[in-house]
């Protein structure tokens, strides 16, 4: 029967409770549920010429495609580097779609100051001071383009020209140093016309490191002749959570001109426990800071933050001039902070976490994640056939076959441990070896879920 939105609207709260059923039988079963599917997804469907409403969409979904999505907000997903939606960022979430608010500006709602109030939150959280300010974007990879972008206008401010008028052509070549960049930092250097081959690797330091060399910085520097720069500096490394020297890279300020940028997706929140902030050490000294919060916040899909120092360079990037906006003034509103126009309130799930747990319930999972890793790191140290790539330094564990680890065989380990509906663990490579990482970043992972993953493990192999 063809149902028409007055209808829905007519039953919405028994909708409502429909998918709160559904919703509240997934996340009760997710830590049973395959971890990953590798089954082949339903054929597509022509596009309904009527309606079948809500209820009906709703059943259609939870018989041909609710059985196919994965456990990847469950405890043995260690793919990538993934957090969960701990329950009170669930019930933002909701809250955030049913009063969708448009956080591009003030007017009208105090939706924008409430996003003010969680960046404030997550700034003093990750220690930084009252010079940074921030806004919420859609994941690191926005946040690094963000950072990247306020770092080109500095650029252009230091010769003098106006790259958001003038384009990246009136800087020339652009000079990007950084020791074991993510990828996301070349990604993000193409969409903003620098280029992907002008990001220059710099020494690593040795012993199995990917942390940048200071003094291989101080050196590379020092042969542009003065020439301004930017610098990304890593807090936390995909392959081992390494930590470039976020103190010793900003004291080459004294010496050289340049901007620093500090990816912290992950690592950042190493600052909410006394045993590792001082991996973080120096983090406040940064121009502009990447954070991703769908990551170790365990907020849902999508939200990370970005902080900088300079929010008037914000402003001369990402300002929108309309007759019906205005221009920017006083605190400028988010429409001139960010890519974006219109923004979903991604704050709202990151506030109701934050009050829900506040910063000691997130310093636990912090640290139960950090305990958990290096449980499997040893585990895997003690089974036959595998080895450690390098130390658990955090949260993610780098091993790989040991013997014969070629990337064909060590695909073929991935792969045979996702078929066990167990585990998932990403493929990479380090130090010239293929291997295998595994992330903790979830909040539901115990240490039964490490038993069962190193199990997965041993019997894939």
């Amino acid at each position: 029967m063809h149902r028409t939105l007055a209808d829905d609207l007519s039953r919405l709260p028994e909708l409502l409770q429909s998918a709160r059923d559904l919703a509240a039988r997934e996340l009760a079963g997710l830590a049973e549920r395959p971890v990953v599917r590798l089954d082949k997804a339903p054929d597509r469907e022509a596009l309904p010429t009527g309606g079948a409403g809500a209820e009906g969409a709703l059943a259609r979904f939870a018989e041909r495609w609710a059985p196919g999505f994965s456990g990847s907000a469950g405890p043995r997903y260690l793919g990538f580097v993934t957090g969960g939606a701990t329950p009170a960022s669930v019930a933002g979430d909701w809250l955030t779609s049913a009063y969708d608010q448009n956080g591009s500006g003030a007017v009208g709602s105090w939706a924008t100051a409430l996003e003010r109030e969680t960046v404030d939150w997550l700034r003093e959280l990750f220690g930084l001071g009252a010079a940074h300010s921030g806004a919420f974007v859609t994941g690191a990879t926005a946040s690094n383009t963000v950072g990247l972008a306020l770092a080109r206008e500095w650029l252009g401010e230091r010769q003098g020209v106006s790259v958001s008028r003038d384009g990246a052509a009136a800087l020339g070549p652009v000079e990007v140093l950084s020791g074991s960049p993510h990828s996301s930092i070349g990604k993000a250097l193409s969409v903003l016309g620098i280029g992907r081959d002008r990001l220059r690797t710099v020494p690593v330091l040795p012993g199995n490191r990917e942390a940048v060399d200071v003094e291989a910085l101080d050196a590379a520097m020092s042969g542009l002749e003065g020439r301004p720069a930017i610098v990304v500096a890593n807090a936390g490394t995909v392959n081992t959570v390494d930590f470039d020297d976020l103190r010793a890279v900003a004291a080459l300020k004294e010496r050289h001109d340049f901007w620093l940028h500090v990816d912290a997706a992950f690592g950042g929140f190493a600052a909410l426990s006394p045993s590792y902030a001082d991996l973080v050490d120096g983090l406040d000294a940064a121009d502009s800071v990447c954070v991703d919060l769908h990551k170790w916040l365990n907020v849902p899909y999508d939200a990370a933050v970005q902080f900088t120092r300079r929010r008037d360079l914000q402003v001369a990037v990402f300002h929108n001039a309309s007759p019906y906006l205005g221009l920017p003034a006083g605190e400028p509103d988010f429409v001139h902070l960010t890519p974006e126009n219109s923004r979903r309130l991604r704050a709202l799930p990151a506030w109701f976490s934050l009050m829900a747990y506040g910063r000691d319930g997130h310093r636990e999972i912090v640290e139960r994640n950090v305990a958990l890793a290096r449980e499997l790191g040893e585990l895997v140290a003690g089974t036959d056939g595998l080895r450690l790539l390098a130390p658990v330094r955090l949260n993610v564990v780098c091993f790989t076959l040991a013997k014969e680890p070629t990337q064909e065989r060590v695909d073929a380990l991935a792969r045979a441990v996702a078929a066990t509906g167990e585990a998932f663990v990403t493929p990479t490579v380090y130090g010239g070896v293929p291997g295998l990482r595994a992330a903790f970043s979830n909040w539901r992972t115990s240490a039964a879920d490490v038993e069962r993953i190193s199990g997965a493990l041993a019997r894939a192999l």
